[in-house]
């Protein structure tokens, strides 16, 4: 399949960044097959196989070899959303740093998108974000909330199709205790700091979205007119992740004993529209796992790490199904290429899209010392996770790939031309590094329609 990739070069003859558009385009152009000979059902056999292993954009190249390899399988093109199989795996946003936020004039209507297994870049058009900004992401997809109207849109971004969920502003009459002393902007602002999972079945899409400062969950599916909220309330933890339909969160709060609380979360089924309360799925112990834990979605697996006691001088990872068998004798030993990123928000990268970055590490803000550290899982060793910069440090940042990974995956802000470092404020910068001047108060806001847009 590298042989018949279509290389895009630049002036220079050297390898340039491909646009997703480019390479959705090729899919259309007619060719002559190299191999007439091969029978639709292998071609479909090899198609599926780059579906369920591999990166979408290989499956795109794969139908752009010719017309009957592109004829013996389904264009992505109007069911990527809907049809999980086409969804963009392992791809991030990519903040552009100097303040240019999605939809900033200077990016005209372009954003970068980076594949956290090969290191490639891809630049791609979304004017959506003209008017739209977005709120969390789930399953490869972006969770956009649209201005006029609050509407709260998924979007894939390599296909551009978009699909409709009802506007946010429908969940205000059945919040109204939860921001009584608040007006309807001020309320809104609170509501799109959120956490996103959602199912994808027979072409019904149900969105779960968790609100941190309301302590409530609500749900709609893409032929609802309005969201349904839970009533119960739930203590929101700061490092939720989705994982095939289901919400993984760790209570804010653990027992007196020291016994760390990880709750499920399902969405619901379209023929069983009920919202079920937190399901208590794994209880540990201090002795055991000693808090905070983090989760982190590696290889498909949720993962679930803390350290051995309370001086967090190892850290300890298990898989959270061996953890929900009640079996702590088996942590895992290697990540093997695999780097777990830990903040307000953890991700899964490798070493070969991270040059700068060893495999089976963690790397997170050292807890008892102030610099960012890496911990070998294999040989027990603390390393910098990078020369002469840390998060609490005066070393101007970010100043490496390692640290725009970092600050893209915590909700905190990253400002630019001062300290790097963490700012008490719980809105989201989805991967938007920051002036000063862009910051006010606790609320990051930049121009938008002739009025300042705040939160994510």
């Amino acid at each position: 399949l590298r042989s018949i990739r279509p290389a895009i070069w630049n002036r220079k003859g050297s390898m340039a960044a491909p646009s997703a558009s480019a390479i959705l385009v090729t899919s259309d152009i007619s060719t002559t097959s190299p191999w007439p000979s091969l029978p639709d059902d292998l071609v479909r056999r090899v198609a599926s196989l780059l579906l369920s292993g591999g990166d979408l954009l290989d499956y795109v190249r794969f139908r752009a070899v010719c017309t009957d390899w592109r004829s013996s399988n389904p264009s992505p093109r109007g069911r990527g959303v809907v049809d999980p199989s086409f969804h963009p795996r392992r791809w991030m946003m990519f903040p552009e740093g100097d303040g240019l936020y999605p939809g900033h004039p200077k990016l005209s209507g372009h954003v970068r998108f980076f594949n956290l297994d090969t290191g490639a870049f891809v630049r791609v058009r979304i004017p959506l974000f003209e008017d739209h900004c977005a709120l969390d992401s789930v399953d490869g997809l972006v969770v956009l909330q649209r201005d006029h109207d609050t509407a709260v849109r998924l979007l894939h971004p390599f296909t551009g199709d978009v699909l409709d969920l009802p506007p946010l502003d429908t969940l205000l009459p059945q919040m109204k205790h939860d921001f009584s002393g608040l007006r309807g902007r001020k309320k809104l602002r609170g509501i799109r700091s959120v956490s996103t999972a959602a199912t994808f079945v027979d072409g019904v899409v149900t969105v779960m979205l968790a609100f941190r400062h309301a302590f409530r969950v609500a749900f709609a599916t893409s032929q609802d007119r309005q969201w349904t909220m839970s009533p119960w309330l739930y203590e929101i933890s700061d490092s939720p992740i989705a994982s095939q339909g289901k919400m993984y969160v760790v209570d804010v709060y653990t027992d007196p004993d020291g016994t760390s609380m990880i709750y499920q979360m399902d969405t619901p089924l379209p023929d069983h529209q009920v919202l079920q309360p937190p399901n208590l799925i794994v209880a540990c112990p201090k002795d055991k796992l000693c808090s905070p834990l983090y989760l982190v979605e590696c290889d498909s697996e949720v993962l679930v790490i803390g350290h051995s006691d309370s001086s967090y001088s190892k850290p300890l990872v298990y898989k959270l199904a061996d953890l929900v068998a009640g079996r702590y004798d088996v942590p895992v030993t290697s990540l093997g290429d695999k780097a777990i990123f830990i903040g307000k928000r953890t991700l899964c990268a490798t070493s070969k899209a991270l040059p700068t970055v060893e495999g089976d590490t963690i790397v997170y803000h050292h807890r008892r010392e102030p610099y960012l550290a890496q911990y070998h899982i294999g040989s027990g060793k603390w390393s910098p996770a990078m020369d002469e910069c840390s998060l609490s440090g005066l070393v101007p940042g970010p100043c490496a790939l390692t640290h725009h990974i970092l600050t893209c995956a915590s909700r905190a802000f990253c400002v630019t031309e001062v300290a790097c470092s963490y700012l008490s404020c719980d809105y989201r910068n989805k991967g938007l590094l920051i002036h000063r001047k862009n910051y006010s108060g606790l609320f990051l806001r930049w121009p938008a329609k002739g009025e300042l847009r705040h939160g994510a």
